[in-house]
């Protein structure tokens, strides 16, 4: 995939493609060539659905969440991590299809695949890596809340769980950005942005940093691109290690959840993280979702997150 990458990215072919969690799977296809088994937008908002609908969730019992915390925790405290992004798949029912979901979804990035084994939709919130001329910007996103919370922004600025957590990625990610790009900045510190969902809306916390690339960038994107992976917003810091114990305690493959999704129109290159999942899985639908563990996290809280975090963006 690198040096697919750096051949497209030297000619100044567009092109889009996915890679997996995990990093051993993806697909690479020109803009020029594109058919219905990718479908995306990106900035899609104002979406209206007037249709009734239903989602019904159907996660694991807090009992095996609290067995996977309680493991989190035991290595954290052992000095193995010091963040952990622990995620699951909640199965759902609806009375909406996939394409219905994506037809009438809002976000930063909607994104609809159906192609050999793999059928599922996207509407994540998350930029992850983008260059424009020879700078090259990513945005951790951690910390979420209940809008309709009293005083829900200054909850979520002073809480000390979400603070720690939200610094040590964007600790992580400055440090990621340091090994392609140099003159690192942290421009914008968790800043907010509103989710709007049907019964409520969400809060969440963002930050922007930036570098400076080489002038010949281009002739290196696959370089650049696969040494900031896996994307440290959904693994955690050791970034190494703490991938290792996801890997042990998730009792599910995430595919391409937490993977990427990334456009190069010829000139500049952005890519999204992706979150908000959902996914058909032998007929059935599962949500995938998750939330940071830190040595300060409250397990009950944390389910709720996880819980709270299957939605449909209408």
């Amino acid at each position: 995939m690198k040096e697919l990458l750096n051949k497209y990215g030297s000619l100044k072919e567009p092109f889009l493609f996915l890679l997996s969690y995990d990093l051993k799977n993806f697909h690479i296809k020109k803009l020029n060539n594109l058919d219905e088994d990718i479908k995306y937008e990106i900035n899609s908002f104002g979406n209206k659905f007037k249709k009734e609908y239903f989602l019904n969730k159907f996660p694991i019992s807090f009992f095996e969440y609290k067995n996977m915390f309680e493991k989190i925790q035991e290595e954290i405290r052992s000095g193995n991590s010091y963040l952990l992004n622990l995620t699951t798949q909640t199965k759902i029912e609806t009375n909406l299809n996939l394409d219905e979901i994506y037809e009438y979804s809002n976000g930063l990035l909607k994104l609809r695949v159906k192609m050999n084994d793999l059928d599922f939709v996207c509407f994540s919130p998350e930029k992850f890596v983008e260059i424009n001329d020879n700078k090259i910007y990513t945005y951790p996103m951690k910390g979420t809340i209940d809008s309709s919370i009293e005083n829900a922004k200054e909850v979520l600025l002073n809480c000390l769980k979400e603070k720690a957590e939200h610094t040590m990625i964007v600790d992580l990610l400055r440090n990621d950005l340091g090994r392609v790009a140099k003159n690192i900045k942290v421009e914008k510190f968790r800043f907010f942005e509103k989710i709007e969902l049907k019964n409520r809306g969400l809060y969440q916390t963002s930050s922007k940093i930036s570098g400076v690339l080489k002038e010949d960038w281009k002739n290196n994107l696959g370089d650049i691109f696969l040494d900031l992976l896996p994307a440290g917003s959904i693994t955690g810091t050791p970034k190494k290690s703490t991938v290792d114990i996801l890997k042990k305690i998730e009792n599910y493959d995430r595919g391409f959840y937490t993977g990427i999704f990334g456009i190069f129109d010829g000139e500049n290159f952005q890519s999204f993280v992706l979150i908000r999942f959902i996914e058909n899985i032998k007929n059935e639908l599962f949500y995938k979702s998750g939330g940071g563990i830190t040595i300060d996290s409250d397990e009950k809280l944390e389910y709720e997150e996880l819980i709270n975090k299957v939605y449909l963006p209408f």
